[in-house]
């Protein structure tokens, strides 16, 4: 994935705002060492850092950590799945960045060792049915043309017994884990959202046809998505989130 700063937060600031709830289970205690998995543009990791957090932040995109930095915080390049970080941090947080990593026992794992003894994991993301129309709609138009969706579709959307099974299995304790529907309207359009999000669909269409590609999606789920009277777009979001802890020696 490519992320474009500048574009992401003027057209998705909304995953940012919408993960508040996520800082709430958080609960951070002044002077925790904290790491935010997936941090992004470091909107979240400011305020955990607001809060009182010694907030270490790791994302995959170069450009996403330096716009991170930009606001002076510690972020780094690193990959989910292979954190380099071992019993040094009171808690992991995570929003919106666990349904992109699709090896979801090395993420856990990583995250396990990361910890200290009694340390927590607590995150937010896509689970079983998220963005089900647009998703469906997506590998229907690619196929259309060819091309195989499966082999473009980035996601990892599991169900809350699967992702229970997955933390257990790593030596987690799961406190807490829920299921539900988050209908979430867009600040712009769908074509922002699909240049944010579905690039790697987009990516597989020859150059010359990605904005016949575009209109096409969007064209399929106007009818289902988007909101007449408020002039919006509703995208079919379901989430994930969950509080687990690393057991005490």
């Amino acid at each position: 994935m490519r992320w474009d700063p500048e574009r992401y937060g003027r057209t998705a600031r909304f995953v940012a705002d919408l993960g508040m709830p996520v800082v709430a289970l958080l609960a951070v205690k002044p002077g925790e060492r904290v790491l935010d998995l997936g941090c992004g543009d470091g909107a979240l990791t400011l305020k955990l850092k607001e809060l009182g957090a010694l907030v270490v932040g790791v994302d995959q995109s170069a450009e996403q950590v330096a716009a991170a930095r930009a606001l002076g915080l510690d972020a780094r390049v690193m990959d989910a799945t292979r954190l380099e970080f071992a019993n040094e941090f009171d808690a992991v947080f995570s929003n919106a960045t666990l349904h992109w990593v699709k090896d979801a026992g090395a993420a856990i794992a990583g995250v396990h060792r990361a910890l200290k003894s009694g340390g927590r994991f607590v995150g937010e993301f896509g689970g079983e049915g998220n963005i089900q129309s647009v998703r469906r709609v997506l590998h229907s138009v690619l196929a259309l043309r060819g091309l195989d969706p499966k082999a473009a579709d980035p996601w990892y959307y599991p169900t809350p017994a699967e992702y229970r099974a997955r933390l257990e299995a790593s030596g987690f304790v799961v406190r807490a884990i829920e299921h539900f529907p988050r209908p979430t309207p867009l600040p712009t359009g769908l074509e922002d959202w699909l240049a944010n999000f579905a690039q790697s669909f987009i990516d597989r269409v020859p150059a010359a046809e990605r904005a016949g590609f575009v209109e096409e999606v969007v064209a399929r789920l106007k009818p289902s998505l988007y909101d007449a009277v408020s002039g919006r777009w509703v995208v079919d979001y379901v989430r994930l989130r969950f509080a687990a802890e690393k057991p005490r020696r």
